[in-house]
């Protein structure tokens, strides 16, 4: 089972300019990381962009479903940035139905040797094998559905909207 990885950039593939302070996009470090990880999950990489989230726009989402939705990959993973990733989770939710879609993010750029990146990118290919078809986020450790997540930007973490009964 070969699983897509779409790349859309986010923090998980920025890095640190130290002559002027500033994070920016080089390359997706995504080749290196399942690497590092000794994954040995079929996957097929592309990069869609590599831009902030934050500066994603509906024309960039509506790209993102495009590409899942015309993928032959039942089981995709998509990296992204955590500022606004629940909103593309909800646009794919609505649509796709016969996949398993799981997006994940970074809250520290994974060239900084700290970052949550790699148990992300592990924990989301683990959950697009066994999850069943749906769209779902992964971060630490945990997945949520795409209809009931948030970012809770006082504590750094994803959190449930609302309880499950």
């Amino acid at each position: 089972m070969t699983i897509k990885l779409f790349i859309t950039g986010g923090t998980f593939d920025k890095e640190y300019d130290e002559l002027n302070g500033e994070l920016f996009f080089r390359g997706t470090h995504l080749h290196e990381m399942l690497k590092l990880g000794r994954s040995r999950v079929p996957v097929n990489i592309k990069t869609l962009m590599m831009i902030d989230s934050l500066f994603m726009t509906a024309a960039h989402r509506r790209k993102v479903l495009a590409e899942c939705l015309a993928s032959k990959e039942k089981r995709i993973v998509i990296t992204h940035g955590t500022d606004t990733m629940p909103e593309t989770a909800r646009l794919l939710g609505r649509s796709i139905k016969d996949k398993t879609v799981v997006l994940t993010g970074a809250m520290v750029p994974y060239k900084f040797g700290s970052s949550d990146g790699m148990f992300n990118l592990g924990s989301a290919l683990s959950f697009a094998q066994t999850l069943p078809p749906g769209v779902y986020l992964a971060m630490n450790g945990r997945y949520f559905n795409w209809d009931n997540v948030r970012k809770n930007k006082t504590k750094g973490e994803f959190e449930e909207v609302k309880q499950q009964r």
